[in-house]
């Protein structure tokens, strides 16, 4: 991996409000540890540093950290924070590095090509695993491992020990491991097999409401809504009225 230059100055805010004061000026903070020193704070320009990472060709990126004038560290970006909302750069840790000392790192893995079983088999090429470990010197350490697939077929994988990644970096992990594969397409019973399992989309589950049984003009139910005002009174309660208000027949 080649190294990049990197500019940092020492830094005495550490507190919220002083790193958050510190961020208005256009720098950010920053912490490099490791190695046989102590831990250090420090800041870096945000231009500088957003510059860097956007010519990367991963997030693993090797800095000859320039501290001031006097000191200079070798280091690995080991943690970029963002804001959630505007991505603009927060914090950066830094790992300090030997030069003559092997580093274990995670590296991403990508695909080139279309494999044969994708473009005339109608087939799906599946990415297994994104990140591979591997052990080197700095210097020697992979960006991104790249993964010629242009030859693979219908059923064909490519497992952890088929990588290759320079002949002084060390890969791990178990190699029988997939990486990638290329797995035949899915059949018509399959597909709608999936989808009933899943439930078809834009299907909605009917329920019919079961009338009430019971005399019309029944009471309504506990904590039913009273009826409008002016209402008509249901049949039954009229006749009980009228009989009410009919006077009496006189005997003779």
């Amino acid at each position: 991996m080649k190294s990049v230059s990197l500019t940092a100055f020492p830094r005495t805010q550490v507190r919220h409000g002083e790193v958050k004061k510190l961020r208005t000026t256009g720098r950010v903070p920053a912490v490099v540890y490791g190695g046989k020193t102590q831990p250090q704070n420090l800041e870096i320009d945000l231009e500088e540093l957003e510059e860097l990472i956007h010519h990367s060709a991963s997030e693993n990126v090797l800095v000859d950290l320039m501290i001031g004038a006097d000191s200079k560290r070798l280091a690995l970006v080991q943690d970029v924070q963002h804001h959630p909302l505007s991505g603009k750069v927060l914090h950066v840790d830094l790992h300090e590095v030997a030069e003559n000392e092997k580093v274990t790192i995670m590296v991403p893995v990508e695909s080139l090509g279309e494999p044969v079983g994708v473009k005339s088999g109608g087939g799906v090429l599946e990415h297994v695993l994104f990140k591979i470990k591997v052990r080197a010197l700095p210097r020697d350490l992979p960006e991104v491992i790249t993964v010629d697939v242009t030859s693979m077929e219908i059923g064909q994988s490519i497992h952890i020990g088929d990588l290759k990644a320079g002949n002084n970096v060390e890969i791990l992990g178990d190699k029988h491991i997939s990486v990638m594969a290329v797995a035949a397409p899915l059949t018509e019973a399959q597909v709608l097999a999936a989808e009933a399992a899943a439930g078809v989309p834009g299907q909605v589950e009917m329920t019919k409401e079961k009338k009430e049984e019971g005399a019309e003009g029944a009471a309504p139910a506990k904590g039913a809504a009273p009826a409008a005002k002016g209402a008509a009174p249901a049949k039954g309660a009229a006749d009980a009225k009228t009989e009410e208000k009919k006077p009496a027949e006189k005997k003779k």
